[in-house]
């Protein structure tokens, strides 16, 4: 659901300017970086080089209170506006580097008010729209986590 979610808004910001330029077109996140290293510390991201992710690398995921053995390779899909994270040094004669992808919550706000920013949509938006808003609001983090897949839903597929 997260993926279609994020695959529908990129599609209305195409839509409503077509000649935008875009990194890839196989993804559906709008922003990516690269971390060449040789020690990158990075938002989530797919780690490749030579470490050994029995000593270091590992991703903290500091509110949820893990540490988590992230080898070569790996990806992972996390909220990272909403959740502080961050990495475990690696060794100095080791090499790790990393590519990340997002898009920043701000681009989905400029997509929700029209294509404009915060402070346009308050000066444009009727009362009414203003209090749709307010009560969207309301349910937005609910729904929002409600995107992300569980166990149980990964098992029904």
């Amino acid at each position: 659901m997260l993926f279609m979610y994020f695959q529908t808004q990129m599609s209305l910001l195409r839509d409503w300017n077509p000649s935008m330029v875009w990194n890839t077109a196989v993804t559906v996140f709008a922003a990516c970086t690269f971390n060449f290293g040789p020690h990158a510390l990075t938002l989530p991201h797919l780690d490749f080089g030579r470490f050994n992710p029995d000593r270091g690398g590992h991703l903290i995921l500091w509110d949820l209170k893990l540490v988590i053995r992230f080898p070569p390779g790996s990806t992972i899909l996390i909220p990272s506006a909403i959740i502080r994270h961050s990495n475990v040094p690696i060794a100095a004669d080791e090499f790790r580097c990393s590519f990340v992808q997002y898009t920043a919550g701000g681009l989905f706000r400029f997509i929700r008010n029209g294509f404009k920013t915060d402070d346009a949509f308050e000066l444009t938006a009727t009362r009414e729209e203003k209090s749709e808003r307010a009560e969207e609001a309301k349910t937005r983090w609910a729904k929002g986590v409600a995107m992300y897949s569980t166990l149980d839903s990964l098992k029904r597929s």
